[in-house]
């Protein structure tokens, strides 16, 4: 089935506050059915109230939106599961240090036609992206290379164009494409370490954003939520569960007061949990999940958040 199967795809209404549980009138548009690069949808997946009624106006209103915050709030899931529930087509594009403007442009390259090497213009994601009902996440958008980074800057203008010098043309865009960004911070350099490999980008690229939401770490009792429901083997022990998310928070609260130089993430008490179903000890399977990977300095912190709420280390 080719890829550009749904350019004309039949379009339907959505609630949001049917599908999505978010306290709003709005209605959006998306597509009846689910097709090709459409994310799979999570269930379990809890939705921030405020991010998903921002996101969800980038895809009525054909909007920019950058989702800023911490590693392990989920801003790339959120985007995808609201993709999901629209049924609109996505691709996520991982900013790395590696990817060149041919890459995002296109390049010629030697292809066999009739038997004969020829050579022929491969178009990058950018205007394969461009020509189709696609939602495109630009992901880690500030470990993009600054000098790469310039190719996007007309598209972050409403149905914004790209222009491809080398072939001679301009592709606009389909009026269902979608252009959205992840970053850890605001385009300007990582101050805290924790972050190696963003760059401080170009503000007058970063102003044609329209929105830039900040997506936070959850309210305790939704990440217990959604610890149980990756690891359900634990539904019987949530005690637990919301003593290890109790820590997290420890972790997120010291690292603002500058006690400790990491924080550990949803995903982290994810893996911790999954861990400590392994092991059947929950205190070695912290150590496996977090300590280990954390700062030698930050271990005494860290011990003493676990014995504030667990009440005593292993051997105690």
């Amino acid at each position: 089935m080719s890829d550009l199967h749904n350019q004309t795809a039949e379009t339907r209404t959505f609630k949001v506050r049917d599908v999505f549980g978010v306290d709003s009138d709005m209605v959006v548009e998306g597509f009846a059915e689910p097709s090709e690069f459409v994310p799979a949808v999570d269930p379990a997946y809890q939705f921030d109230p405020e991010t998903t009624q921002v996101l969800l106006a980038g895809f009525e209103h054909n909007l920019r939106i950058l989702v800023q915050g911490y590693h392990g709030t989920g801003k790339s899931t959120h985007i995808e599961q609201v993709a999901a529930r629209l049924n609109w087509p996505c691709f996520r594009l991982n900013m790395d240090g590696h990817i060149s403007r041919l890459d995002l442009v296109g390049k010629d390259a030697i292809v066999l036609e009739d038997g004969h090497q020829i050579t022929a213009f491969k178009e990058g994601i950018l205007p394969w992206a461009l020509k189709r009902p696609m939602v495109l996440v630009l992901d880690e958008y500030d470990a993009g290379r600054p000098e790469v980074m310039f190719v996007i800057q007309r598209l972050l203008e409403k149905d914004g164009a790209l222009s491809l010098p080398d072939q001679n043309r301009i592709i606009y865009p389909h009026k269902k494409f979608r252009l959205f960004g992840t970053s850890n911070t605001v385009g300007l350099g990582d101050a805290t370490g924790m972050y190696q490999g963003t760059h401080q980008l170009n503000q007058a690229q970063m102003d044609r954003w329209n929105m830039v939401v900040r997506l936070n770490y959850l309210g305790e009792d939704k990440e217990v939520d959604i610890v149980l429901a990756q690891v359900p083997s634990l539904h019987n022990q949530r005690d637990m569960v919301e003593k290890m998310v109790r820590l997290a928070g420890l972790t997120r609260t010291g690292f603002v007061a500058g006690d400790i130089s990491t924080v550990m993430s949803p995903r982290t008490v994810i893996m911790w949990a999954q861990n400590t179903e392994i092991f059947g000890d929950v205190y070695r399977a912290f150590h496996l999940s977090f300590i280990n990977r954390a700062d030698v300095e930050d271990e005494d912190t860290l011990l003493e958040y676990y014995q504030r709420v667990f009440g005593k280390l292993a051997g105690e």
